[in-house]
């Protein structure tokens, strides 16, 4: 009976230290958790823009909601102007997990990890606006976050950008006829050039801070950029006459380190991923509305001539077998299927 009553003490015994030492640990966890929570966290992010320009102020509005979801202390110190270099640099920082916690970077500066990514970058891409946020606030994009946060170890956590690319010309241009053996300038990825042979023009890739002479010499006739470009460079002064062409529309997702997002509070990264989607989203509505408002002021002012463009329909068909060829070039075929099949 003794040994009963002995074996009966010791399982008693044996379980309240068991539920003892399991609640320990979780108190403890609780502790930590709560202890990360009372330290202040220090993230940095880089923009190689000034206050005012839209990316700058994407992520400001980044941090604001990530403070406003966040119930512990964290503070942000964010350097402007290309203090910590260009965004080809944040991007590797961010893989390597130093200097740059959170940034907006061009997809063109992440094919070393995927190659898939500099579609995103690719002319008529998106049909029009209505296909390009659709496509945003979708899953589309899905193959290329999941390859960048496997290679590069950076989370894509929101989609900023909205500028649209016209055409800046020294004569009006408005239907394929107009635009048939154009000289202009591109940028110096290949696709640039065969997508605007394709579309009837002669592109050339001259450097951007020569465009304005080369337009001004007649070495070539047009160029193409977004509207603050437009009004940055002054590029109105020789080119007038814009023709509304809308054949790229920017996406410029905001990054994140993921190894800094690993030794944060799981409510931070919650609070983090939240806030980067919203964030995107507030600088799709920033940059396209002031896309429109700079055209608008310019041609009040008397500085430019708008054109809407009437063959836009046949562009995009002259455009899609380059698309496919390029997409399959890369490696991307899949990805560009899923964004033609939004609608």
């Amino acid at each position: 009976m003794r040994q009963i009553i002995v074996v009966i003490c010791l399982t008693l015994l044996t379980g309240i230290g068991y539920f003892l030492s399991r609640h320990q640990r979780t108190i403890s966890a609780e502790a930590r958790q709560l202890e990360g929570m009372q330290q202040t966290i220090v993230l940095r992010g880089a923009s190689q823009f000034d206050e005012p320009h839209a990316f700058t102020r994407a992520l400001r509005k980044f941090e604001e909601l990530v403070k406003t979801y966040y119930h512990g202390r964290v503070e942000f110190e964010l350097y402007k102007n290309s203090e910590l270099g260009l965004e080809k640099e944040y991007f590797t920082f961010m893989s390597q997990g130093v200097s740059v916690d959170y940034a907006i970077v061009s997809p063109a500066h992440m094919s070393t990890f995927s190659s898939s990514a500099p579609l995103i970058d690719m002319p008529f891409l998106f049909r029009d606006l209505e296909h390009w946020e659709h496509v945003l606030t979708s899953d589309a994009l899905q193959p290329i976050v999941d390859e960048i946060a496997a290679k590069a170890d950076v989370h894509l956590i929101g989609y900023a950008g909205g500028g649209t690319r016209n055409l800046i010309v020294n004569r009006p241009v408005y239907d394929l006829q107009t635009l048939k053996g154009l000289t202009i300038r591109v940028m110096g990825a290949p696709i640039q050039s065969r997508m605007f042979q394709a579309i009837g023009t002669a592109p050339a890739v001259i450097a951007y801070d020569e465009i304005y002479n080369a337009i001004q010499t007649g070495v070539i006739e047009a160029a193409e950029n977004e509207a603050a470009g437009l009004q940055q460079m002054k590029f109105y002064e020789v080119g007038q006459e814009i023709s509304r062409t809308e054949h790229a529309i920017t996406v410029r997702p905001i990054c994140f380190s993921g190894k800094t997002m690993r030794t944060l509070p799981v409510e931070l990264r919650q609070a983090i991923i939240r806030a980067g989607r919203e964030a995107g989203a507030y600088g799709r509505g920033l940059e396209s509305s002031e896309d429109q408002q700079i055209l608008e002021r310019l041609q009040e002012a008397g500085q430019i001539h708008l054109h809407d463009f009437r063959d836009r329909d046949q562009l995009l068909e002259l455009a899609a077998p380059v698309k496919d060829a390029y997409a399959k070039e890369i490696g991307a075929e899949r990805l560009l299927q899923r964004i033609d099949a939004v609608q």
